[in-house]
């Protein structure tokens, strides 16, 4: 009996999941936003360093100054290189190096209504129950009446995703992504969309108000 040549092989094996990205891919906006944080670290670190060099004399402003820049440039260059994929059932988040969350076996998922200097971003929280297995999808930024959402292909493929969820009940989700795709299908404005009655919801005065899955629950329910 003959054995399969690598070629059939190869033609046997499953294909790789598609991996889909949920980020921003535009370099030129990645730039400016790196410049524009840098920029401000240089400006916050250079007035800082400037009351320490009055205080203290110039060592001393060196050093309030560097003590102010490093933590402010880690959080501008960690921003920058943050990436998040959908790549199957699981997401892929890379800042440093490349960490990745299993939607299907995420011990717990809550909903995230964050409001910045008035734009609110909707976003799901997912934890695998690992240390720092922890993974956010930005679904949705609003400002005013308009803003911008995540596609529906990866809305789609998010909500197949958290229907195979039994550990935090992600069916509860899955039926608020849904709600969303027929929504968008039909042409409703923003204002008639779940995610922005969800954004709209959220107590004004906090930067972030954290929705459990019950929350979630009672709100899908009452969904036309």
């Amino acid at each position: 009996m003959t054995e399969p040549s690598n070629e059939s092989k190869k033609s046997t094996r499953p294909p790789e999941p598609e991996r889909l990205p949920l980020h921003q891919e535009d370099p030129a906006l990645r730039r400016r936003r790196l410049w524009s944080g840098l920029a401000g670290v240089a400006l916050f670190a250079a007035a800082f360093g400037g009351i320490g060099g009055l205080i203290g004399g110039e060592v001393v402003g060196l050093v309030v100054a560097a003590v102010v820049a490093l933590p402010l440039l880690y959080v501008v260059l960690f921003a920058v290189r943050r990436r998040i994929w959908l790549e199957g059932d699981a997401l892929l988040v890379r800042t440093w190096r490349t960490r990745r969350v299993d939607i299907v076996q995420a011990a717990r998922i809550d909903l995230l209504v964050t409001d910045v200097r008035g734009m609110r971003t909707v976003s799901l929280l997912f934890n695998a129950g690992q240390r720092r297995k922890v993974a956010k999808v930005d679904l949705a930024v609003y400002a005013g009446t308009g803003g911008r959402e995540l596609g529906v292909l990866a809305l789609r493929r998010l909500a197949n995703a958290l229907m195979n969820n039994i550990e935090a009940n992600g069916m509860v989700f899955s039926e608020l992504l849904v709600a969303q795709l027929r929504a968008e299908a039909k042409g409703e404005g923003a204002a008639d969309r779940p995610l922005y009655r969800l954004a709209s919801a959220a107590p004004s005065g906090r930067i972030a108000q954290r929705f459990t899955m019950d929350a979630v629950s009672r709100f899908v329910a009452h969904l036309d």
